[in-house]
């Protein structure tokens, strides 16, 4: 089972791209973040003559999140993260596919930072956080994936003392998902190449993604219920540099069968 996660930066701007990318690595389960469509404007039609059913969770012009599966079913749990019923932003969705519960998120930029943006990160986290060990004691096998908009180590951006004050990569920033990983999930990249420079995204600017100044800030998070049939993981880079693509390169890991 292949499950990938890509921030699309635009569903309806990048869907040639996304289109090229489906047809050719042909992932079973997809999330994605950044959809920046309403719901009655996601390109539901196309999706399906890629061969994926679809369920997604629209907002104008911002944020958004889907979660696409080839051939299986898609049962969807719950669209939106518990905790805060005045939350308009759509930045969370779960489902059940194959066996597996798998949670698509969009974690809050944060900047500027220190101000208001950063305490609704702080806050987005502490109920993901909260959320999170609720997944954990329901016993299933359970993926939890996204742009976390957080860089957890130095190893993960390009000159880390340039980031130091920015919200992805703050202190309490890091300390928050090392708190959300310490409740017991797996960080699936980072366990596949504990020591290489890894990146998931690449700005437009300053050519970073020529000279690879990156940051890794999509993960995946496994349970301990899953964790061990984790086989490969990799990212995608070369789609970063497709014409009119995402400033993120799609995210992936495999799983082999249950026993």
């Amino acid at each position: 089972m292949k499950i990938a996660t890509y921030n699309v930066n635009g569903v309806n701007g990048r869907l040639p791209v996304l289109l090229r990318w489906l047809e050719e690595t042909r992932p079973d389960v997809v999330c994605l973040q950044e959809l920046k469509a309403p719901q009655e404007k996601f390109p539901e039609q196309a999706i399906l003559d890629a061969g994926y059913n679809a369920i997604w969770h629209g907002q104008k012009s911002w944020n958004g999140v889907a979660i696409l599966a080839r051939n299986m079913e898609i049962k969807e749990v719950r669209r939106g993260l518990p905790g805060d019923p005045d939350d308009v932003q759509s930045r969370y969705i779960e489902a059940f596919i194959n066996g597996v519960l798998i949670a698509c998120l969009y974690l809050p930029n944060g900047n500027p930072a220190p101000g208001p943006k950063l305490d609704y990160k702080m806050a987005w986290f502490e109920r993901l956080t909260t959320h999170a060990k609720d997944l954990l004691a329901t016993g299933l096998p359970v993926v939890i994936t996204g742009d976390f908009n957080v860089m957890p180590t130095e190893l993960d951006v390009y000159k880390p003392e340039r980031w130091v004050d920015d919200a992805l990569f703050r202190p309490e920033v890091r300390a928050a998902f090392h708190n959300l990983v310490d409740q017991g999930w797996t960080d699936a990249i980072r366990t596949l190449y504990p020591d290489q420079v890894i990146y998931t995204f690449w700005d437009y600017f300053r050519n970073a993604y020529a000279r690879n100044a990156g940051l890794r800030i999509d993960h995946f998070l496994l349970n301990p219920q899953i964790k061990d049939r984790l086989l490969s993981g990799g990212v995608d880079r070369e789609v970063r540099g497709w014409e009119k693509s995402s400033d993120h390169g799609p995210v992936w890991i495999e799983l082999k069968d249950p026993d």
